[in-house]
């Protein structure tokens, strides 16, 4: 049985060697990227059990992230290696305040190659929550059609559906991103939203607007992540916010939101008050931005524990 399946594009990400303007910059270092891989290598880290769900190219790239992501202990039976299709890059320039730009080289994505009947209808079966987010439908409009199959077998097997917007406006037009998202949104039963993100999709900010203005969709779990001013969640009626976690130096924002969604995963999936569940969350996605690397700062769960002063935390 699967906690956390989910279903996305992984990339090579370069991480460049020094901050400022990339083309300054003369040399980077290897990584790997990609929110729905951040997700499950953040929720495998914190000991749920996760499977991904992806097709990469036949080469030494697509290669090296299989077998990554293998060794961070999640299922990646359903990744498929695909002759024609290079695996997808990306480029960060990082500056000194931990701002970050990213730059995609995905124009043939091997996730083109993918199509519904790619699902395994067996392996949804064995999962509790199908993790989707706004990007892979971003990649192409065709890949809507393999979001409609993964939902349509989610609901078939009663498996809960945890989505993040997660919209990137180098990949697509805020009009394009509303109308495919918002009409993702009925099928949700756990949202895992930016705030402005929401302003995008049903033009409300504001987080009590927003929970208002979702209330008759029934999603059972909210959460609106704010960044430097923490998250509001809601459940069942019970609104609450929850303030920030502040990590000593932010270096790299990236994959944040990635280890704020994992964390809440984790405490849904344990049944956790929304309050905890939050804190817990929160502090994910501060201890993530104190690392350079899309997911080389998710914790193990022991290291959250320490950062919440649940356990001691010996150094020497």
């Amino acid at each position: 049985m699967y906690d956390v399946i989910t279903i996305g594009e992984a990339m090579i990400a370069f991480n460049p060697s020094s901050t400022g303007p990339m083309k300054f910059v003369n040399s980077f270092d290897k990584k790997i990227g990609g929110a729905e891989l951040n997700l499950a290598i953040g929720c495998s880290r914190l000991g749920l059990s996760s499977g991904y769900i992806s097709t990469l190219g036949n080469d030494e790239f697509g290669k090296y992230i299989k077998n990554f992501a293998r060794g961070e202990g999640i299922d990646v039976s359903q990744v498929q290696l695909v002759d024609h299709y290079p695996t997808s890059l990306n480029f960060k320039e990082i500056m000194e305040d931990g701002n970050v730009r990213t730059f995609y080289y995905r124009d043939k994505s091997p996730i083109l190659a993918m199509t519904p009947a790619d699902l395994n209808e067996d392996y949804f079966k064995q999962a509790k929550v199908l993790h989707l987010t706004g990007i892979f439908p971003a990649i192409d409009p065709k890949n809507i059609e393999i979001f409609d199959q993964a939902i349509s077998l989610a609901k078939k097997h009663d498996v809960k559906i945890s989505f993040d917007p997660n919209i990137r406006l180098r990949m697509w037009s805020k009009a394009a991103a509303r109308d495919t998202l918002s009409k993702i949104l009925p099928h949700v039963d756990i949202l895992l939203a930016g705030d402005e993100e929401m302003e995008i999709i049903i033009g409300e900010k504001e987080p009590k607007a927003i929970v208002g203005a979702l209330k008759e969709l029934e999603i059972s779990y909210i959460a609106i992540k704010q960044g430097e001013n923490g998250s509001v969640g809601y459940h069942n009626g019970e609104y609450i916010e929850a303030g920030p976690v502040k990590a000593p130096k932010v270096v790299d924002t990236v994959g944040a939101g990635d280890g704020f969604n994992a964390g809440f995963l984790y405490g849904i999936l344990h049944d956790w008050s929304l309050e905890r569940t939050l804190d817990f969350a929160n502090t994910i996605g501060s201890m993530v931005v104190g690392v350079i690397g899309d997911n080389e700062g998710l914790p193990y769960y022991e290291d959250v524990q320490g950062r919440l002063g649940e356990i001691d935390v010996i150094e020497r």
